[in-house]
C-alpha cells in the first residue's frame, strides 16, 4: 500500500486525477470529523466510519483512486489495507492523518 503525507497529498491528487476523481475516505467517527475536517480542492471527501466500511464497500468504485484518513494514521492503514485485500487498485494511506495535516499543511484544522 502506498503512503503519503499530508505535504505530499497535492502532488498525490495531480497524479490520480489521471485515473478519476480522488477520493478521501474519512473512516473516523462522525463526532471527529465534526471537529476537524479537511476538502483538499481537487477531491472528494466522503465520512465512512471505519466499522461501516465492510458494510458499505458496494458504494466505492474499485478503480477510483483512494487516501484513506483518520486521526492519526492507524485505521486508515488498517482500512487501505482491507480495501486492497478486497481487490480496490489504487490506495493510499494519509500517514500521521489529519493530525499531521494540521501540523504539516493547515493550522487551523483543529487538533484534538
Amino acid at each position: 500500500m502506498k503512503q503519503v503525507s499530508p505535504t505530499q497529498f497535492s502532488e498525490w491528487i495531480s497524479q490520480a486525477t489521471a485515473q478519476g476523481l480522488p477520493l478521501i475516505l474519512d473512516v473516523r467517527e462522525t463526532w471527529e470529523c465534526q471537529l476537524a475536517s479537511i476538502a483538499p480542492a481537487g477531491c472528494e471527501v466522503q465520512i465512512m466510519p471505519m466499522q461501516t466500511v465492510p458494510d458499505r464497500l458496494q458504494d466505492l468504485d474499485k478503480q477510483r483512486p483512494i487516501a484513506c484518513l483518520c486521526h492519526h494514521g492507524g485505521r486508515s492503514m488498517q482500512v487501505a489495507a482491507f480495501l486492497e485485500h478486497h481487490g480496490f487498485a489504487n490506495i493510499t494511506n494519509i500517514s500521521g492523518g489529519i493530525n499531521a495535516w494540521s501540523r504539516e499543511v493547515d493550522a487551523s484544522v483543529p487538533v484534538y
